[in-house]
């Protein structure tokens, strides 16, 4: 059954959002396509390089990426706060970054019109919107391919899959899902190895940092500035806007290690340091690695703890929504 956007997501109920988008027929046309042969690979830097920008323009932090050959991968954190924050100049600002000829009429006019007044907040809300985000990474990327190959018609899939992330241990086995796309296709033996995702970035990030040896610490070295921050075990108030409330060493090591017991398809114990980490998420270590191998068959429109995805669910049908079976398998069960 297919359900409505504004249902999927509610900024009300989780602003994080985990997104999928796919190329038409899964055919690879962002990598080297066995249809015709060609290598399109340079498709996967537009990729990222759009999702940055519109990070700058958009009230979006972005947490994690992964550009695959036939798809993507993003797990984005909408900030109310930022953009209910913005004057109306910002707004026409950052509104004609992306609609130059939309902005345009605003020029040496008065902003205190009630029609002008009402403009403004549709792009306030729309700056807001995970849709319109995807819509505007989308749409320059099919028509400049298309325009590549000289041809007309649908690049992405319909719609963009969307999961709502309702917890930390959501969030979490989301990132990490994403950054270890490449390894679980083979197109990447490490982490630092896997081109094309925001872990690749922040590995290059710290190794630089590292080298300069201006900080012996993981975590407070410097973190890539498009990339949602890591900042527990940083100094107080070091940042001025929303950021991951968990180490970043300790999520490299999560990735690592779940990386790992995947590739070498390891039914075992996680390793006991990662325990830690895993009880402050409520998560099984058994469940954690089920969670990030099956994140999208095993959930739907939302990712979390049963009672969440209850309280989710109701809100567009009187049937259970799927993912409590794997939630009750995975989440320990706290008194």
């Amino acid at each position: 059954m297919t359900i409505s956007r504004a249902l999927k997501v509610d900024l009300n109920i989780t602003p994080f959002y985990h997104c999928v988008t796919r190329c038409v027929r899964r055919t690879f046309l962002c990598g080297q396509d066995n249809e015709t042969g060609q290598d399109f690979s340079h498709r996967k830097d537009w990729i990222v390089g759009r999702i940055k920008q519109l990070a700058s323009i958009f009230a979006v932090k972005v947490c994690a990426y992964a550009v695959m050959s036939n798809h993507y991968h993003i797990v984005i954190f909408v900030d109310t706060a930022q953009a209910e924050g913005w004057e109306n100049s910002e707004i026409i600002e950052r509104w004609k970054a992306l609609f130059p000829n939309d902005a345009a009429q605003f020029i040496n006019k008065s902003l205190n019109s009630d029609e002008i007044k009402a403009k403004l907040e549709l792009w306030r809300m729309r700056l807001l919107s995970v849709s319109w985000f995807m819509r505007c990474l989308n749409e320059p990327i099919a028509r400049s391919s298309n325009l590549e190959d000289n041809c007309t018609g649908r690049f992405w899939e319909g719609r963009f899959k969307s999961q709502a992330l309702l917890d930390d241990g959501a969030l979490l086995s989301a990132m990490a899902y994403v950054d270890l796309n490449p390894i679980r296709t083979k197109q990447a033996n490490t982490p630092e190895d896997s081109e094309f995702t925001s872990i690749h970035e922040r590995i290059n990030v710290l190794a630089k940092t590292l080298a300069k040896k201006t900080t012996q610490d993981i975590n407070e070295a410097k973190q890539p500035r498009r990339l949602m921050a890591f900042t527990a075990g940083r100094p107080q108030n070091m940042y001025n806007e929303p950021t991951i409330d968990f180490k970043l060493s300790d999520y490299l090591k999560l990735v690592d290690t779940t990386g790992r017991i995947i590739r070498e398809n390891k039914k075992g114990a996680i390793s006991e340091d990662l325990a830690p980490i895993l009880f402050r998420l409520k998560l099984t270590p058994k469940g954690w690695l089920d969670m990030v191998k099956s994140l999208e068959r095993s959930f739907y429109h939302a990712i979390g703890e049963q009672e969440k995805l209850m309280n989710f669910g109701v809100r567009y049908s009187s049937r259970a929504p799927k993912g409590l079976v794997a939630a009750k398998h995975c989440y320990l069960k706290v008194a």
